[in-house]
């Protein structure tokens, strides 16, 4: 049953190979938005490793629930198909592959590996009607943010929709400047996060939501930095490998804020209560 399942599933993902190929070329384009798409599966193995000693224990037993994934999956990449929609086709294979593992091993099988099976929709980017609906907002409220942060300093900024007038020259917020990069990377290793650092559905709740204000924040600033650039030197020194090396340098600033907060939190009186010997744990 176990080899037969494998080779099973083997066969859907060798079938679906068109699609993950031209997905892992959308990860590696050059807008960069969804670069951490190639960690999503090595770390889903990972965490399916991690788990090892529990599917030992649990039996192999087909489970027709499968289906319901297995159907759902199965219209998602026929509507992505006829409408060349690949958000649709993308998630389709993982519901489909959800719904083999559920079918051919069972109900206690798939609960061990929920969570690195669920992980994967991370690695599907969103279609881009949503990505321009999500990323204007965010562009207007970085630009705001930004030029705040310009007037407690003493520099001064008119805003306009979403370009910013400084005294010598203007800085425009366009959509790669949205924060929406960072966004999505950080909501993933916020997961990571709170699947290594926390137990407790609400607890990795709680980091895993903070990552959106986080990301928010972070992305003002380096706005902001890039206009107190722009004042001080030109708008041509705030662009090129400057501003890239600002997108690294507050990614990781994100990334020491995620740190910080789950320390803060780790400090509270509630927040060290440990879990019941009988909640699950990964």
């Amino acid at each position: 049953m176990l080899i037969s399942g494998l080779v099973v599933i083997a066969a859907g993902i060798a079938l679906s190979s068109p699609i993950l190929h031209y997905m892992v070329l959308h990860w590696l384009s050059s807008d960069g938005d969804y670069t951490h798409g190639l960690m999503i599966i090595p770390l889903s193995l990972y965490f399916a490793y991690e788990r090892r000693d529990r599917l030992r224990q649990v039996p192999i037993e087909t489970s027709w629930w499968g289906l319901v994934p297995l159907t759902l999956g199965s219209v998602a990449l026929a509507i992505g198909r006829l409408g060349v929609e690949l958000t649709s086709m993308r998630s389709g294979v993982i519901l489909t592959g959800i719904g083999l593992v559920l079918l051919l091993f069972g109900r206690q099988v798939f609960r061990v590996l929920a969570f690195p099976l669920l992980f994967l929709f991370l690695m599907v980017p969103l279609p881009q009607s949503l990505v321009n609906t999500i990323a204007f907002p965010l562009q207007l409220l970085a630009a705001q943010m930004a030029v705040s942060t310009l007037h407690l300093l003493g520099i001064p900024a008119l805003l306009e929709g979403n370009i910013i007038h400084l005294a010598h020259s203007e800085l425009f917020v366009a959509q790669a400047c949205s924060g929406l990069r960072s966004l999505m990377a950080l909501i993933t290793l916020g997961v990571v996060f709170a699947y290594f650092l926390e137990r407790g559905i609400v607890r990795r709740a709680i980091i895993i939501a903070s990552t959106i204000p986080i990301a928010i924040l972070v992305n003002a600033l380096r706005v902001a930095l890039t206009a107190i650039l722009a004042h001080h030197y030109g708008s041509t020194v705030a662009t090129g490998a400057i501003h890239d090396y600002q997108g690294l340098i507050m990614f990781g600033f994100a990334f020491l804020l995620l740190l910080a907060e789950t320390n803060l939190l780790k400090a509270l009186p509630w927040w060290r209560e440990t879990p019941r010997s009988g909640d699950p744990t990964p």
